[in-house]
């Protein structure tokens, strides 16, 4: 219902102004008064969409990669004050997983938030990850979680209401399997979906476990498999099989809980979780912390399902070389240890296991019980080596076989590097907006089996056992062959977007002209001068 007199008296003071009063970057009256007649300032609201929502297709960085990188925080943190507070007993230059406070009553407060954005579609899902993964820090230190704050952006009326709902409603059941409950919270309306929750809890002061004790000779268990971040990102791309995603997802909603009480039971000299920073970050930085090196074994490190056929493929998210900035310095590659087997160890994960140090006498029984509370994969990895300055040796013994497929256009590449495609198709009368589905009821049949045409064209374009940058090559030759001259035009302006040099297009048009002869020849050279002269 438009309140005439109330939009009128807004309106006015957005024109008087010379910018809307919502959106200051936008004039009045704005795009949307002026298209749908509705004025948001006023108080008026656009209709929620409904239906499914994918949320991986709405954010940039899936999960823990979207967190700040671990060398640009230390270096923004490096200069800030820090409470004269003799009760903080782990603050903020401690670089640990949760903040403890001690009450004075041998018991102490620990405390920490955690927020960020969609590793899955699913709204549910997501919010049980988001529980899952901020309730870890505190399992992380040894505490006993109590209470939790919910913290959420969320594009008010760009996506269905209800997905914000399934989101808090995931979260709040998680919660509650942990034996937490959820008091409150606080919301914004942003353009990229996050969730998280700031959780207190409390702890045994005797019982307190930090990143900083890990001793010589100590053996270093991992609790959850990895690779949440390269199957997050090969789902996005299009890439990854339902089993590797339903893995991830069974990891990331799996609560650290029984892994915490055993850690403290079984008195762990050291621990953290493994987020955002990966395997190698947050192992460094127990052993910088501790003051000691480690050794980590590659072939005994839990994988989840594809993630190694992932990496062969390339398939690896730009968290990675992120990572890799921040902590690699302090990474010892021994021989037959290839690039890409350390690089998935720098892989970004999202709600992943604990890392624990523990004496060599304890670390067979820690770990039958581990695997007896439902945490099968878990696994030991390597050792603390000896004292000092925070090195982590990466070894192989070979047993565990991983090929790297490199393509022949990848031995070679120019200047301009090739960009991966997979998300998206790259056939040229196949954009992206012709293969989303409508109601079938709206549609004739002419219609519907045109959209399905569309989506066979997207399914075909995109890289599977071929990579993209050959498909480019192929699409030119095609387009050539069938003598498709809006193709061409198209497929040769994405080719050079996609890094493409001019000799390997024409290349590619030739392996099309040798199959169609001269009239494939003549387009090829008139559509290559339009171009030109365009």
């Amino acid at each position: 219902m438009i309140n005439s007199e109330r939009r009128k008296r807004v309106m006015q003071r957005s024109i008087k102004l010379g910018h809307c009063v919502c959106d200051p970057k936008k004039p009045c009256p704005c795009p949307l008064f002026k298209e749908q007649n509705i004025c948001l300032c006023a108080g008026e609201r656009l209709e929620s969409p409904t239906g499914n929502v994918e949320l991986t297709r709405l954010i940039e960085k899936a999960g823990c990669a979207s967190k700040i990188d671990q060398a640009f925080l230390k270096e923004t943190l490096n200069d800030l004050p820090t409470p004269d507070d003799p009760n903080v007993l782990v603050g903020v230059p401690a670089g640990d997983d949760a903040g403890i406070y001690n009450m004075g009553n041998g018991q102490c407060l620990v405390q920490t938030v955690d927020v960020f954005t969609p590793t899955v579609d699913d709204p549910y899902i997501f919010g049980q990850i988001a529980a899952a993964n901020s309730v870890s820090d505190v399992y992380a230190m040894g505490g006993k979680p109590l209470t939790a704050l919910s913290v959420i952006g969320f594009p008010v009326r760009k996506i269905p209401d209800k997905a914000l709902s399934d989101i808090l409603r995931g979260g709040i059941d998680k919660m509650k399997e942990a034996g937490v409950s959820v008091i409150g919270g606080h919301s914004i309306n942003d353009a990229e979906i996050k969730a998280g929750f700031a959780v207190t809890g409390i702890i045994d002061q005797e019982n307190v476990v930090t990143n900083a004790e890990a001793q010589v000779g100590d053996v270093l268990i991992l609790t959850k498999p990895l690779g949440t971040g390269i199957i997050s990102f090969a789902s996005q791309i299009g890439r990854a099989s339902q089993a590797s995603i339903d893995a991830a997802v069974n990891s990331m909603t799996t609560l650290n809980k029984a892994a915490a009480e055993l850690m403290v039971e079984f008195e762990a000299h050291a621990a953290t979780d493994v987020t955002g920073f990966s395997l190698m970050g947050h192992l460094s930085e127990m052993a910088l912390r501790s003051g000691v090196d480690v050794e980590l074994v590659w072939d005994t490190i839990p994988w989840l399902d594809g993630v190694l056929d992932y990496a062969a493929q390339s398939i690896l998210p730009g968290a990675i070389e992120r990572n890799k900035e921040s902590c690699g310095q302090a990474v010892v590659c021994g021989t037959y240890v290839t690039e890409t087997m350390v690089d998935i160890c720098y892989d970004p994960q999202t709600s992943g296991g604990l890392l624990i140090a523990i004496e060599p006498g304890k670390a067979d029984d820690i770990l039958v019980k581990l695997r007896d509370c439902g945490l099968p994969e878990a696994a030991r990895i390597g050792h603390v080596k000896a004292k000092g300055d925070g090195k982590v040796y990466v070894t192989t013994n070979n047993t565990k076989k991983f090929s790297e497929h490199v393509s022949p256009q990848e031995k070679n590449i120019p200047e301009v590097s090739k960009v991966k495609t997979g998300a998206t198709s790259d056939q040229c009368c196949c954009p992206e907006d012709q293969t989303s589905s409508t109601d079938a009821g709206d549609r004739s049949q002419a219609e519907i089996i045109e959209a399905n045409y569309m989506k066979f064209l997207a399914s075909s374009g995109k890289p599977a056992g071929l990579d993209a940058f050959t498909k480019q090559a192929m699409n030119i030759a095609l387009s050539v062959a069938t003598r498709c001259e809006p193709c061409l035009k198209t497929h040769i302006q994405k080719a050079r977007q996609k890094g493409f040099t001019e000799q390997e297009i024409d290349e590619a048009a030739w392996m099309g002209i040798a199959f169609s002869g001269s009239p494939a020849m003549m387009l090829y050279k008139n559509t290559k001068a339009k171009i030109a002269e365009e």
